[in-house]
């Protein structure tokens, strides 16, 4: 398997479960964390049981006397292939600051924003929403293709299962594993019609290598061969 499967499963952000950055001292987009538990179960099955997360420790330190920060070290785990894995991130939330007009205010839910500040980035390390944290979504043409993608498999479910299609096929190529690739191409079950083989096939436009080996190993180009 491609070492890079998954990130370009997980990679394309829905525009819809993005957000601008706020409170910070800098600008940005930053994927809806409720959104990522979304992809997380969508790619490991339920929390707790294809994967899960540790609170290993959280702690506040004072950085002036009216600048608190709270500090939470989370370690994320998932299963995939039958294979453990696991790692982890620090998350970070202002507890306590001051305002513009002088007066503190208290962020009692500074802890858990932290907790998910630390999911978040844990996730990142897998590819999801991979597009936002390497800068691709500054690029306003990326964004609009991604909204198109987004919505085309919330028009069509199915269109969801061909992308995974696909991605096994170049996934059995790139293992040097083409007879697996072809024998899916040419399943009798594979598609219902034409234009998911089609739809399938565009998928593969940027590995030309692998549809020619498809192109001739065609069922009529067998028989002519024998």
């Amino acid at each position: 398997m491609s070492n890079k499967a998954l990130w370009e499963r997980v990679k394309t952000t829905d525009p819809k479960a993005v957000k601008p950055i706020t409170g910070k001292q800098y600008s940005g987009n930053s994927p809806k964390p409720y959104w990522i538990v979304e992809r997380l179960t969508d790619e490991f099955g339920p929390c707790g049981i294809g994967w899960g997360f540790s609170i290993l420790d959280e702690r506040m330190e004072r950085l002036t006397p009216n600048e608190v920060l709270n500090v939470a070290r989370v370690r994320l785990w998932y299963v995939m292939d039958g294979k453990r894995g696991e790692f982890e991130q620090i998350g970070q939330t202002r507890a306590l600051y001051a305002k513009r007009d002088g007066s503190l205010l208290v962020d009692e839910d500074a802890p858990k924003k932290s907790v998910t500040d630390a999911l978040v980035k844990c996730a990142s390390y897998l590819g999801f929403a991979g597009d936002i944290f390497s800068g691709m979504w500054d690029d306003s043409k990326y964004v609009e293709e991604a909204g198109k993608h987004w919505e085309s498999i919330r028009r069509d479910p199915r269109l969801n299962e061909l992308d995974e299609i696909a991605a096994q096929m170049i996934e059995w190529h790139e293992a040097g594993q083409d007879l697996k690739a072809i024998a899916a191409w040419y399943a009798p079950d594979a598609f219902s019609d034409n234009e998911e083989r089609l739809y399938v096939w565009g998928q593969l436009r940027e590995y030309s290598a692998l549809r020619r080996v498809i192109k001739a190993n065609a069922p009529a180009a067998q028989k002519e061969a024998a």
